[in-house]
């Protein structure tokens, strides 16, 4: 077990390196497809299996790594950094990819079994607070060490460090674009470009005339807020309580 575990942790190190991380919005309530060979875990496993010959001719390895992918827009980066690692190294990797939507249902269902993941992702603070108890300390890992700044390492209340972002995903302000073209083609509007919003009086002086204008472009007003359908509350129920941050918002749309 101990070799499989320290296997895991080096693959931990390259996939860290290597990754390939896209901003998508992660698992926001099913918008994004798993591809179907990794649609489930049973079917990741065999297709895995089938492929485990392949490092026959690899050197010899000791352990195995089971990855449980969070992104299904990653599965094919992730199984090819795992096959390039089992050539390296002889270990066989298996990635398994969740259906979109379904990672934490599919994390606890993994867990409760005996050959459970070695590598998996918590959805930051959050997530952390359910699977800290299986994470390691990777406070003297090499990937935790090139860190130039622990901003976005899960750091747990007794300084251990559970986890360090592969993905993060931030913003500022979102706005429609329609929208703000709209504006910005009416008399007075106070800018011309949306590049020119560079500072919170600036912001304000665009909501504020839009509010005023808002009849003029066919709108309730100048603010809104994401809702809280299956679609859009990951939003708050994610992206805002995992970012310790204090940040602006603003939404312009049509409604």
């Amino acid at each position: 077990m101990k070799k499989r575990q320290l296997a895991a942790l080096s693959l931990a190190a390259m996939m860290a390196a290597g990754a390939l991380a896209g901003c998508g919005g992660g698992q926001d309530a099913g918008t994004t497809e798993a591809p179907k060979a990794e649609e489930t875990t049973a079917e990741g496993k065999k297709e895995a299996e089938e492929t485990t010959d392949q490092a026959a001719a690899a050197p010899a390895g000791d352990g195995a790594v089971y990855y449980l992918n969070f992104k299904p827009e990653q599965a094919d980066q992730w199984k090819a950094l795992g096959e390039a690692y089992t050539e390296e190294t002889g270990v066989p990797v298996t990635v398994v990819t969740a259906a979109s939507g379904t990672y934490e249902q599919t994390l606890k269902s993994e867990m409760a079994k005996s050959e459970a993941p070695t590598l998996f992702q918590v959805n930051g603070p959050v997530g952390l607070a359910s699977w800290k108890d299986y994470c390691y300390d990777l406070k003297d890992s090499a990937v935790y060490k090139d860190l130039s700044s622990d901003d976005f390492a899960l750091i747990d209340e007794s300084g251990a460090v559970k986890g360090i972002a592969y993905v993060i995903e931030t913003y500022g302000i979102i706005y429609n674009k329609a929208l703000l073209n709209d504006y910005m083609e009416t008399d007075g509007a106070v800018i011309a470009s949306a590049d020119e919003i560079n500072s919170f009086e600036k912001l304000k002086a665009v909501a504020d005339d839009i509010q005023a204008k808002k009849d003029e472009l066919g709108i309730d007003g100048a603010f809104t807020s994401a809702g809280f359908d299956a679609s859009s509350d990951w939003r708050f129920k994610t992206h805002l309580a995992n970012l310790p941050l204090y940040c602006y918002v603003v939404t312009f749309v049509n409604t």
